[in-house]
């Protein structure tokens, strides 16, 4: 049979267009079985309800783990939020267990449940006593916030006028966390407190969900090249969080997945690849399907200063959903990262700096 030339070009772009399709499926095929086969931690979530419609979002998401966010007004309340887990475990053992050690992220991911680190975003539960980290990782703490967006007794926070760094007390905290094993983080810190923060303590920090000042200048939640470059030279990690408009305007139209992968290919430059993990800073299922503008918008308005910067609606489409991991990979992957990177990111960046702060 004779093929004009025109024919020719056109049966051999179809056949480079399927091969082209076919191995974009391979590698997806591929993506997904790193994806299923590595320890996937978000450094900074928590359930809307923790329902049935939260668990179907963690089985759908593949966490094998996450930091949480707990009630720290004083310390009574503290402690009834611990306690309250520790029942849902009780109830529900299939479901979840806590992390107390790196191994209980292992031993989650063999036995297909979700760890949960209890975490407080603020140090108002010490209620200016030092012996009260004692009193709450007896019971199941391992991470907590120095200080939230205001002053408190350790130090000022990301909002806070002045910058006048960490207390003595605040200092004398970072001693004990370190002694007895309690990740510090200091995420909502202000600039000074986050580096007394990382020079004081003697192990590896945390910023659990940040995002990277150069890319968002200004914004009081943002860690600067310095910030995350102290960090890495003290074997800290930082979790990019997810949330829309900490990372850019207009979040899932001017801000979308990209400018996401954007925040982590920026602070991965300035700290390196063993430095800079994954949040979200939202429950696992989302915002989309149940906040609303009247209750979830417009209270932040009057709670969070100007400079928060605070946009309706705050998600991003492909990062709101329980897959938002596996399309962070995607972009990611045809940016050319390895392997190992995403392993690291996914999880692997979280379980080295645990068993240097918690023991294996």
């Amino acid at each position: 049979m004779y093929l004009t030339r025109r024919e020719t070009f056109r049966l051999a772009a179809g056949a480079a267009a399927s091969i082209s399709s076919a191995s974009a499926a391979q590698s997806k095929q591929a993506l997904d079985r790193l994806y299923d086969k590595a320890i996937v931690i978000d450094a900074l979530s928590f359930g809307h309800e923790w329902d049935d419609v939260e668990h179907q979002a963690v089985r759908d998401s593949g966490y094998t783990g996450m930091i949480t966010s707990l009630d720290r007004n004083d310390l009574q309340t503290a402690i009834d939020e611990i306690m309250d887990w520790r029942k849902r475990i009780k109830d529900m053992p299939d479901r979840y267990m806590m992390a107390l050690s790196a191994s209980d992220f292992e031993r989650a991911k063999r036995e297909n449940k979700l760890a949960v680190m209890m975490n407080f975003q603020n140090a108002t539960m010490l209620e200016g006593e030092v012996d009260n980290v004692d009193v709450l990782h007896a019971i199941g703490m391992r991470c907590f916030q120095l200080t939230y967006n205001t002053r408190n007794r350790l130090g000022d926070g990301s909002t806070e006028r002045t910058n006048a760094g960490l207390s003595d007390f605040g200092i004398e905290v970072v001693k004990r966390m370190n002694e007895i094993g309690v990740l510090v983080d200091v995420s909502h810190s202000g600039h000074q407190t986050t580096l007394d923060a990382v020079a004081f303590s003697e192990k590896p920090i945390a910023y659990t969900h940040t995002m990277a000042e150069a890319l968002r200048p200004n914004h009081p939640r943002a860690k600067t090249d310095a910030q995350f470059k102290a960090l890495a030279d003290k074997g800290g990690v930082a979790g990019i969080a997810a949330l829309g408009y900490f990372i850019g305007k207009n979040p899932g139209t001017d801000t979308t997945i990209e400018t996401y992968a954007d925040h982590i290919e920026h602070a991965v430059n300035v700290a390196g690849f063993d430095h800079i993990a994954l949040s979200t800073d939202f429950p696992v299922r989302g915002l989309k399907s149940w906040a609303t503008k009247e209750e979830w918008y417009e209270p932040r308005l009057k709670f969070f200063k100007p400079s928060y910067d605070v946009q309706w609606p705050p998600y991003i489409p492909k990062l709101d959903t329980p897959d938002r991991f596996r399309n962070v990979i995607n972009v990611l992957d045809r940016r050319g990262w390895k392997t190992r990177q995403l392993e690291n990111l996914l999880g692997g960046n979280w379980m080295r700096l645990f068993r240097e702060v918690f023991g294996h």
